[in-house]
This record gives C-alpha cells, structure tokens and sequence, in this order.
C-alpha cells in the first residue's frame, strides 16, 4: 500500500516536471489527444450547396460535350467552374481564387449583358446564343450558369479566403489557354460542319467569330490581346479581392512527437 501510494506521488510529481518544461509561447494551447480526436471538424461550406453544384455538373458536362463538344471545356468560364467545383470539395481557397481572379468581370459583363439583350439593347453581343432559336431552350438554360457563377465565387472567398497566389496561377492557366487556342483550336470565321462547335475560343482571332480581325497581323493581336487580360480583367480584380477579402485560414500544426511532454498530449501552435 505505502510503495503504490509511493509510485503514485512520484507519477504525479514527474508529470509536473514535464508539464513545467513545456515551451512558453505565444498564442499555444495544449489539448489532450481523445479531445483532439473527439472534436467535430465543422466544414466550412454547406453540404446542400456541394451536392447542387455537383449535380449540375452531371447534367451539363455531357449535355455540353455531345453539343458543343469538348473544345468547349477550354473556354475561361468552363475552366472557372470546375476550378468552383474543386474548392466547393476541398475547401482550399486558391482554386475559387484563381476563378475569381480569371471571370469576375467578364461574366458581371454577361450578366449585363445578357439583362440588356432582354430589354432590346445590345451591348457587346456576349449573350448573343442564349437568344438563337437553333439552340434548345434546355441547352440555353444550362448557359444560366454565367449568371450564378460569379456571386457563388464571391460566397466562396467569404468563407474561405482570397488566396494572393491566384494572380499569378490564373494569369499563367489564362495564357496558356489562349495559346492553345491559337495554335491548335478553330479561327474565327472557320466553316464547321456542326454550327455549334465553337470557334474563336477566348478572343484570341478578334471578337467576331463569324471572322478573325485585320487591324493588326495575328500573332501581335495575340500578345496585345493577353497582355489587355493580365492588365485591365486580372491585376485589377486581384487588387479589388485583396482589399476586401482575408487571406486564407491557417490551419492548426501539431508539434512533433519529440516535443510532447506528455504520451497523451499534442502541442498545438
């Protein structure tokens, strides 16, 4: 009885050793490890609004690939909703910061638009398709997405954050999809089979796709044309997000194990 009562004292006593040689930091909190393991991780991002958004994604990317085909994906705005569908999941704020960066602009100007055809005015003919007859109503709806896209992104960076890193990740993912545009896909005025097989993808012929421009010689236009993206769309919004949008969440980094006064313990900064 007295050697446990013994062993106890000296357990109680070591851990208050250890316990007065833990690092005295700033802003340090010290959690046992079944509360660590026991706590809720809540998510930051409603479950209803990943399941919408995802469901709307099984409906449009096949309807979308059988009508317009595949080179229709490279577009800024397609690309800016899948870049939307990876943060909704991973809760990372730099692929919805990318999109922001890339369409908030242009697709405001759609919606504009867009609101402007309906009235009888145009304004740079942008929503031109959502009013052909040729195109099913069906097919037209699913265009919607242009209008909702943009405020969703700006739900986003509220809850997540504006990742200062998106300039430059979507100024390189922008350019090099004009390029490929420009290399590889149709030119405007380019005679399809399909009338519905886009042309021209992202501008960079001119912003008729019925034919390229002539004012300057292509490959210059090209330069001038990405050069106007990173000036007047991209660096702009950047700066307007960074104003008015927090920066990412840190999350919480455990301590090594080395640094553990206790087995049970885990040092959180």
């Amino acid at each position: 009885m007295v050697v446990c009562q013994a062993a106890t004292v000296f357990s109680i006593s070591n851990a208050d050793s250890c316990l007065s040689r833990r690092p005295a930091l700033p802003n340090a909190s010290y959690l046992t490890l079944p509360v660590l393991l026991m706590a809720p991780v809540s998510p930051r991002l409603p479950l209803a609004l990943k399941l919408l958004v995802s469901a709307f994604l099984v409906v449009m990317v096949p309807v979308y690939y059988r009508n317009y085909g595949p080179t229709n994906f490279l577009y800024f705005c397609d690309i800016s909703l899948l870049l939307c569908f990876v943060s909704l999941w991973t809760e990372r704020a730099l692929p919805a910061s990318m999109a922001a960066v890339g369409i908030l602009v242009p697709q405001l100007l759609w919606c504009l638009d867009f609101v402007a055809s309906l009235l009888g005015f145009h304004v740079v003919g942008l929503t031109d398709y959502m009013f052909d007859a040729n195109r099913s109503l069906f097919l037209r709806g699913l265009s919607f997405f242009h209008g909702w896209l943009p405020f969703l992104l700006l739900f986003l960076l509220k809850r997540l954050g504006y990742d200062r890193r998106a300039l430059w990740a979507w100024t390189g993912l922008g350019w090099g999809l004009c390029l490929v545009a420009y290399v590889w896909l149709p030119a405007a005025g380019t005679v399809l089979p399909d009338p519905k097989i886009p042309v021209n993808i992202n501008y960079v012929f001119g912003f008729d796709d019925a034919k390229a421009q002539t004012w300057l010689p292509a490959p210059v236009y090209l330069v001038g044309w990405m050069t106007v993206l990173f000036a007047v769309f991209y660096l702009p919004t950047h700066f307007v997000l960074r104003r008015f949008f927090e920066r990412p969440a840190a999350k919480p980094v455990a301590a090594p194990a080395a640094d553990l006064p206790l087995g049970n313990e885990l040092f959180v900064v």
